[in-house]
């Protein structure tokens, strides 16, 4: 009897190599503008204590009270957590390391999140962000620098219109007084809001002006706006911030109920949203959250960032059609078995030495359904070692792709093994001109 198929946990999806390429093309990508406005690496764990997201993300969010993945250790009793999300992880690393000591730090990350939630298009619970984190920075200039490198994002990506919301929230003090004025109101209005929303009245009324329901959002289109609440200094971080984002270029739009589902915002938070992907359309999301470091136990200071989906940014690629190379090396290398499967192993060596990529066919078959193999490679040249060429040092090579007559190799040719290496450089270079 044959062992029961298992699959992957529902939710939690494969990459497969067809879809690999995109994905490699959308790192790259952002990696090199992260780069180039001076972002450093940071990689945490998956796993982290239970306490770190508990204090950081708030308990009366609903990724603490239902979506974390949260267990006792066996081992020694230990309360842990698969991380939900990468902020508390890089502040904890932060205070942990001492990183601040010096200087402010811009950090970036990348890497798996997991929440238990119902899976649902652009919705997993093994998902992928990049973060970006700027920690010891006071000023709107960095708000504003988050938000001009996002937009560069999405011109490399090539994934088309994408809009942008901003708002603040005001510091602590005056979000408190918006509060108290928030649930007064809301408490009017009980008997519209539905039971999510009742649930959030108390223990985090800002969410209920996120509300997706059409009833709570009718129910909420006369509640008090933050902004009435603001004093002096937050107003001034939020003007200066908007015209940084027109001097740029950033096209926005002020939603005075936008908000962020974690505790530790303040000042600026903004969505980056788009209308292609359902009711999923938030594509990347952050702000300001001066008090989370303080709030982990290091010294306070400033700090502000966000997260982007790499899911739903990897499907509005597909959706644009942006163009992933999906050739798995520049050579295949093709023999004849026996002797010149031996030859075949060293060619492919040599041609990597050099610096190309090289796949060398695995066992035997015929030279026609070896070139099969070639073709689908998506490699530009096969290179044969059959028992002629290997009597004479050399190797036959062929283009694979239809490049013209003038184009390197488009006819076959022998070619010496010794500048076998050299002339197949020579040739994709010239290719790739």
């Amino acid at each position: 009897m044959a062992a029961p198929k298992l699959a992957a946990v529902r939710g939690m999806n494969d990459v497969l190599p067809a879809q690999a390429p995109l994905w490699e093309l959308f790192e790259r990508r952002t990696v090199d503008v992260l780069r180039a406005y001076g972002y450093q690496q940071i990689r945490t764990p998956l796993v982290e204590p239970t306490a770190l997201f508990v204090r950081g993300i708030g308990e009366a969010t609903d990724i603490v009270e239902k979506e974390m993945y949260a267990w006792t250790d066996a081992l020694n009793g230990d309360q842990l957590a698969l991380r939900p999300e990468g902020t508390a992880s890089v502040v904890r690393a932060a205070i942990e390391h001492n990183l601040l000591y010096d200087a402010p730090r811009r950090l970036w990350y990348i890497g798996p999140m997991f929440r238990h939630e119902r899976p649902q298009r652009g919705r997993s619970r093994q998902f992928h962000q990049v973060g970006v984190e700027a920690l010891g920075f006071t000023g709107p200039d960095i708000d504003a620098e988050h938000l001009l490198l996002v937009k560069r994002l999405w011109d490399v990506l090539e994934i088309g219109p994408v809009r942008l919301e901003i708002n603040t929230l005001g510091s602590t003090a005056e979000r408190a007084e918006h509060r108290t004025a928030l649930i007064a109101y809301l408490e009017r209005h009980i008997d519209a809001l539905d039971a999510d929303a009742r649930r959030r009245l108390h223990s985090n009324p800002l969410r209920v002006l996120d509300s997706k329901n059409p009833a709570v959002q009718q129910a909420v289109a006369e509640a008090p706006v933050l902004l009435d609440y603001l004093g002096a200094e937050s107003r001034a971080h939020f003007d200066q911030l908007q015209k940084l984002l027109t001097a740029g270029g950033v096209e926005f739009t002020v939603n005075p109920r936008l908000v962020r589902g974690l505790d530790y915002y303040n000042l600026t938070v903004f969505e980056w949203i788009t209308d292609r992907l359902g009711a999923q359309g938030t594509i990347c999301g952050g702000g300001r959250y001066d008090p989370l470091i303080e709030m982990l136990g290091g010294k306070p200071a400033p700090a502000c960032g966000f997260a982007l989906g790499i899911e739903r940014v990897i499907e509005l690629m597909s959706e644009a059609a942006v163009a992933a190379d999906t050739a798995q090396c520049d050579v295949y290398v093709l023999h004849q078995g026996g002797a010149t499967q031996v030859l075949a192993q060293s060619v492919g060596e040599s041609l990597r030495d050099a610096g190309l990529d090289a796949i060398v066919h695995a066992g035997e078959a015929s030279l026609k359904s070896q070139m099969k193999r070639a073709d689908a490679s998506g490699a530009e040249f096969a290179v044969i070692v059959g028992a002629a060429e290997a009597a004479a040092q050399a190797a036959a090579v062929k283009a694979l792709r239809a490049r013209g007559a003038a184009a390197p190799f488009a006819e076959q040719q022998t070619v010496p093994l010794a500048q076998l290496a050299t002339d197949l450089a020579a040739a994709l270079e010239r290719i790739s001109e």
